[in-house]
Formats: C-alpha cells, structure tokens, sequence
C-alpha cells in the first residue's frame, strides 16, 4: 500500500512538473543571419539558386519533414498523418531492410503499437510472441515470465524479421493521402537566425533539393549524419553482435528469448519466424575475428558452441559452415539535446542503449506517442513561439515519463 501511495503521489508531482514546463519553458534562440545548411561536413549560406541549381519547393507542401523511415519515422509518418498533419518522409533506401537487430518488441512496446493503431502491422510477417526469457548459466537453468496476467490475451512480445516489420508500418502509412513516403538522401538541415526550416536532400535520381516545414524530425537510425546539429553526441562501443540464423530448431524454452551467460559475454537467441532462430554472440571489444580469413568460424566453433543448450548445437554449428554470418557494432548514446526550434531527434538518432536490453524498439514508440500527444493542442505549426515551448516540453517530458515507468517496474 505505501509503496502504491508513493506511486499515486509520484505521478501527481511529475504531472504537475510536466504542466509546469509546458507552459513555462523558454529558449533563448540564437541569433544568425541567412539561411545556412548544417548537419554536414560544411555550414555554408544558401539562396534559392544556389548550389548549381537547387529547388526549392512550396513552403506550404508539408507541415513536418521526416528523416528517415525506419521504425521511429514509419510509425511516426502512419501516427501524425492520423492526426491529420501533411507528412513528408525522406528515406534513403525504401527496400526492404535486413538487420540483425531490431527484432524482438517487449510487451510495452507491442502497447504501444495498440495505442497507435499499428498492431496489425505484426500481423501476416510470421512473428512469434514472447512471454518472457530463459536463462542458462553453467548447465543449468531458469525460465522468467512477463507478468501478463492483467492484460488482454493478445498481449504479450513479439518478435520478427525487422524488414518485415518495417515495411508494414511503410506500407500503412503510405495508405494515408497526407503521407508522402520519398526516396532520397538528407544531406542537411536548413537553419534561418538559429531556427531549422527544412532540409536539404538528393533523390535517388541524383537531384538536389530544399524542402521546407515548420517541423523537422530527425529518425535516420544510429549511423544519423546530422544529429550533431541538434545533439552532443557521446557514442560508446562496447562490444559488436555476431549474427546468425539458426534453422528448423526448437529452443530449450517455446516462444522465450535466451540469454546464455557464456564467456567472455552472453549469446542472445530468440526466434525470428516459425521456422527461424535468431542467434546473437557478444563478442567484447571493438575488433572482431575476421570473417574472410576463418577466424570468426573458428571462434564461434571452439568457443561459442560448446557454450550453446546441446538442443542448439548441431543447428548453430550449421548455421556457421552455411556462412551467411554478419556483425554490427553495439553502440549506446545518453540523450544529450540541444533544443532546437523547428527540429527534433527520434529513435536511434537521439539515444541509444545496448541491444541486449531489448528496449530501443519500445523507447522510441513510447517518445512518439508523448510527442503526439504534445503536438494535438497546436493547430497551426507554423506558430513558432509556441511550437518550441512544446518541442522544448517534449525532452523533458520523456525523462519523467520513463522514470516512472522504471519506478512502476520496481514496484511491481
């Protein structure tokens, strides 16, 4: 009961704080002169006609640019064209992704995804729920369930080929008519006396081109080129992910992720479709064993196998002999904004955990449901005094939003 009366008491006071700042908060703009391009290797002055020839297109094309379409910009292109804003996306590559991460979405996130209409989007891609982990450590192990029993039957993780998952939410957003999903490189930020206008990008074609909004998101992943515009940037690498796919296998524990606490660092496995299993070795260090030299083979035989569930060991070590193995750094980022009018950072383009926890996918649609709830009471973006009280609200807001949520994990 306390520690219930504490949480109640908690969320009064973060309410109250958050009510505060938005109305309250005030940023001192700085003050430049001209339109600058910023973001990239260079911050140079800009006219319509500059550049060789760059276009600039109808200020009043779109309410918010997006930067990218990964999971944060899909969902978020599909979320604020629901609510009625004209939504230009910029991508860089609209196939199909295929990554080693990104795969399995935690309980919260699978209600996230409700609470934004886009449950349906894991649906028909062969995903596999998950009701909670399996831990094995020195012969032995242990089975840890979410606690579910409070909520509907369908909730539960989830977990997938991340392409797939993609794709959906880009093909969901796309039925939308005030959506424009683009295919194209983003090379810059626009920026009038210290405010961000639009961007500047390349189409696929190889024509460049100024796009303007009062409201610019930035979602192009963890590899972003112009987070330093709007961020601090502290990238740690730890250790990468060595990816393989084990077939036609059955895990120790159906529908649970797995965690082997093996040496030097875990292996993560989790399955990705009925007939597909997941396998990710962390291996310490920025420096991995060569994959064209058969050190890496070697590596996962000698070291990592012998470590495996015995149920997993004969697929794993066929996984490695067919080849098809793939590495990724693991990165984490604190969140470290500078609030920006006119802009915003999303996803892994904003902050990064490692991802072993599981919860990049989760942290980014629980952000884009606060920012649409933010941005409802503004009818017209283009005022801009109130648009970066807001955007300034948002920053904030997700630091007490996610602290209650841990504090609400413990208290259960």
């Amino acid at each position: 009961m306390v520690m219930i009366d504490l949480y109640i008491f908690s969320g009064f006071v973060a309410s109250l704080f958050g009510f505060v700042l938005l109305y309250n908060l005030r940023r001192k703009i700085r003050k430049t002169k001209g339109t600058k391009v910023v973001g990239g290797e260079e911050s140079i002055k800009t006219s319509p006609t500059a550049g060789g020839g760059l276009r600039k297109e109808d200020g009043g094309d779109a309410d918010i640019i997006i930067v990218g379409a990964g999971v944060a910009g899909a969902a978020l292109a599909y979320t604020l064209g629901k609510e009625g804003r004209r939504v230009h996306v910029i991508e860089r590559d609209l196939t199909e992704p295929d990554r080693i991460v990104g795969e399995l979405l935690q309980p919260g996130g699978y209600l996230k995804l409700i609470e934004l209409g886009l449950e349906d989007c894991v649906r028909d891609i062969d995903a596999q729920r998950i009701f909670g982990y399996a831990l094995f450590n020195g012969g032995k192990d242990a089975r840890l369930s979410y606690p579910l029993e409070k909520f509907e039957s369908d909730v539960s993780g989830r977990s997938f080929h991340n392409g797939r998952f993609i794709q959906r939410m880009r093909e969901k957003a796309a039925t939308l008519s005030n959506v424009r999903l683009e295919q194209g490189t983003v090379t810059s930020l626009l920026e009038d006396e210290g405010t961000i206008k639009g961007v500047q990008y390349k189409t696929k074609n190889g024509e460049v081109i100024t796009a303007y909004a009062p409201l610019t998101i930035v979602c192009d992943g963890c590899f972003s080129n112009l987070r330093r515009s709007l961020c601090s940037p502290q990238v740690d690498i730890p250790s990468s992910f060595v990816g393989l796919i084990l077939e036609n296998c059955d895990l120790p524990h159906a529908n649970h992720g797995h965690v082997v606490l093996a040496d030097p660092s875990p292996i993560l496995l989790y399955p990705i479709s009925s007939t597909e299993v997941r396998c990710l070795v962390d291996v310490p260090g920025q420096k991995v064993p060569s994959i064209a030299n058969g050190e890496m083979a070697n590596y996962l035989k000698t070291l990592v196998a012998p470590q495996l569930p015995h149920q997993l060991h004969d697929a794993f070590i066929a996984a490695v002999d067919k080849g098809n193995i793939r590495t990724m750094p693991n990165r984490s980022m604190p969140a470290n904004p500078h609030p920006t009018p006119g802009a915003l950072l999303l996803g892994d383009a904003f902050n990064m955990r490692h991802p072993l926890t599981g919860g990049g996918m989760t942290v980014a649609l629980s952000d884009i449901v606060l920012l649409r709830d933010l941005l409802r009471p503004i009818h017209d973006l283009n005022d801009a005094s109130t648009l970066c009280k807001y955007l300034e609200s948002f920053y904030t807001l997700r630091k007490v939003c996610c602290g209650l949520k841990f504090y609400h994990f413990h208290a259960i």
